[in-house]
């Protein structure tokens, strides 16, 4: 039987895995998932093919399906809708997965992340690329799909 300490995990809405009690574990797994998209977007390539563009949308879409958190898996489906995936450049992607990172810090009250310090945080190796000042926060419109365009300004 369940004790007070002990909630049981619960299936949830549009996810194929069930709530996540242990809060511990959540965290963990949400710090290793940050981390792991970040530097995959730093990995993106610079112009993807429009095959390259359509598998990151589909693996985006998958993600938030497969997501091992069946509440984080809601949430994420949820912004997926919003704001869809940003995939005609590797910038745009970057830009794009900070802005919704920045969403999910908000909805649980964690501080916004400077997004020009994406290299020095999620450091994939991948050289000395950096993220000019003028465009930090801006998708770059002329290849943004969706409701990219009106993803928040932030000043740093």
């Amino acid at each position: 039987m369940p004790t007070d300490s002990f909630k049981l995990d619960s299936k949830v809405d549009g996810a194929y895995a069930p709530s996540m009690s242990n809060e511990t574990a959540k965290a963990e797994l949400g710090r290793s998932t940050w981390r792991f998209l970040h530097t995959m977007m730093a990995r993106f390539p610079d112009k993807p093919t429009p095959q390259q563009s359509a598998d990151l949308q589909n693996f985006m879409r998958l993600f938030s399906l497969l997501y091992p958190c069946g509440d984080c898996a809601a949430h994420f489906q949820q912004l997926l809708k919003e704001w869809p995936p940003q995939t005609a450049s590797r910038h745009n992607a970057e830009i794009w997965l900070c802005n919704v990172h920045n969403q999910v810090n908000k909805r649980l009250h964690k501080p916004q992340f400077d997004c020009s310090k994406l290299n020095e945080t999620y450091d994939c190796g991948c050289g000395s690329k950096t993220i000019a000042k003028t465009n930090l926060y801006d998708i770059d419109t002329k290849e943004a799909s969706g409701m990219a365009h009106i993803l928040p300004i932030h000043t740093v």
